[in-house]
């Protein structure tokens, strides 16, 4: 049996109330007001579509060991690197066996559902296991248009098995097509679409049914064989004529999550499929359709196993953990399209020294450090010398991942002359539970909100963005325990 072992996701925690996107800039387009309904996630200052894959990807694991992963499938249209592999920084963020696969799927908002479709048809030609697939997109629209109004930011990660599989993959039935209603070129920063009618009368109407129609012919189904409907519109009352197109019942819709997330582009299905699969009981079956240049349909059923799986935070416990974005021209500076001063210090040439980098790999994506075989006394950064002062082993070293650790603030400070998109800068010394110590940023809160002592787990970040080079850094921040 193939298909999906674990599943999880991640919504970041900032939303912006698209009343307040309206108040900003409806003057260019009176119309959106028909938009400025709900509120959409917004990836916070230091997250791009990797750090919220890693996130998803973590919330996916649910007790299976990273050793145990076969391979990183990652699929986005926003990918921070044209030319070096995005699924290979989330596989040493997880801390991966080298041998491990990785690719990058992207061009298209189906290239979620196709990575999922390929990772399932991977695993079931035994070219490997536990493949994980992870789906997460950071649009951009220009101030004032309806893009603006309607993306939202999430991701979702699935792990896909032959063992232990709680969703079995059925088949699937997909269509291509070069249909150009939304696009982006390769230097352009925001999305660009054709007109509404264009989408909504030759795209969805048309790709969907179709898609649709194909795999429930392929399969002899009838649409009312499924439990829940998965597909991705965000016209309200396009969704309503799809629905009845497709002879849907109303409990069969899967809430696309308008609401309260948004238009999340690549990660769209697979986020509903996520939420979907929080509710499902053995024996559902769940059909998911994306769209983009095309559909591709894909056909679950849920296994016995559906409500053994240890429940992770998934999708419905992100949602519930929000704060909101008021501020409409922090957003902006958080995207960088408005150009802001952060003062002198910012003038700093932060460059990657790629050789440094690639010595400390595992120490810097995957935050692993060493415990003394002699003693168990674990350390971070990683260390040729015990530091317990009892002990002072040398070279008796192992391998220690701190990532999936907790530890608690020991001191902090909050640097108002730091260089930061989000001031005051907020870092201090944290003690992981079990041993090693080490200074971080902390991200998620405000400096009123830490205090010593407090518990803090350990998130996947942007470290900087070197703007002259057009290169992201990674590393790992502490968020206060409360905050997740």
């Amino acid at each position: 049996m193939i298909g999906i072992r674990s599943y999880g996701g991640y919504v970041p925690r900032n939303r912006m109330k698209r009343k307040k996107v309206f108040e900003a800039m409806g003057w260019v387009n009176a119309g959106n007001i028909s938009l400025a309904g709900g509120e959409k996630s917004v990836a916070s200052y230091d997250e791009d579509s990797i750090t919220m894959a890693v996130a998803a990807a973590i919330d996916s694991l649910n007790g299976i060991a990273r050793s145990d992963l076969g391979g990183v499938y990652f699929a986005s249209t926003t990918l921070p690197f044209k030319e070096r592999q995005n699924a290979g920084i989330i596989a040493g963020a997880l801390a991966m066996d080298e041998a491990a696969r990785t690719v990058d799927f992207t061009g298209s908002l189906k290239s979620g559902t196709s990575a999922l479709i390929s990772a399932c048809e991977a695993v079931g030609a035994k070219g490997t296991n536990n493949l994980m697939v992870c789906a997460s997109d950071c649009r951009l629209g220009k101030p004032g248009s309806s893009q603006e109004m309607i993306f939202g930011d999430a991701a979702a990660a699935f792990v896909v098995s032959d063992q232990d599989v709680m969703a079995e993959y059925k088949g699937s039935f997909s269509l291509s097509h070069d249909f150009v209603d939304h696009m982006r070129g390769s230097d352009a920063q925001f999305d660009r679409q054709w007109e509404d009618r264009w989408i909504r009368d030759v795209g969805f109407d048309q790709f969907i049914p179709r898609a649709a129609d194909g795999l429930l012919k392929k399969f002899d189904l009838k649409m009312q064989d499924f439990a829940k409907v998965i597909y991705p519109c965000y016209y309200p009352a396009e969704r309503r004529n799809l629905d009845k197109i497709l002879k849907m019942a109303p409990e069969q819709a899967q809430d696309p999550l308008m609401e309260s997330i948004g238009e999340m582009g690549t990660g769209q299905p697979l986020v509903m499929l996520a939420r979907a699969l929080e509710d499902a009981k053995p024996g559902d079956k769940i059909l998911v359709i994306s769209y983009g240049s095309g559909c591709d349909a894909l056909y679950f059923e849920a296994t016995d196993r559906i409500g053994n799986l240890k429940k992770a935070r998934g999708i419905s416990g992100f949602l519930a953990n929000k704060v909101e974005l008021d501020n409409f021209e922090k957003y902006l500076a958080w995207r960088r399209i408005l150009p802001i001063d952060m003062g002198l210090r910012s003038e700093q040439d932060n460059w990657s020294q790629w050789s440094l980098i690639w010595r400390n790999r595992k120490a810097i994506l995957g935050l692993v450090g060493t415990r003394c075989k002699a003693c168990g006394t674990p350390q971070y950064p990683p260390q040729r010398v015990c530091v317990n002062p009892q002990c002072l082993a040398v070279r008796q070293m192992e391998e220690y991942c701190f990532s999936d650790k907790t530890g608690k603030v020991m001191s902090f400070t909050g640097d108002n002359l730091a260089a930061s998109i989000n001031p005051p800068l907020v870092y201090g010394q944290v003690g992981f539970d079990g041993g090693g110590k080490y200074m971080f940023e902390f991200t998620g809160c405000n400096l009123e909100q830490v205090r010593v002592g407090m518990p803090v787990s350990f998130s996947f970040r942007i470290k900087f963005y070197d703007q002259r080079r057009d290169i992201t850094a990674y590393f790992w921040k502490a968020i206060p325990m409360e905050e997740v």
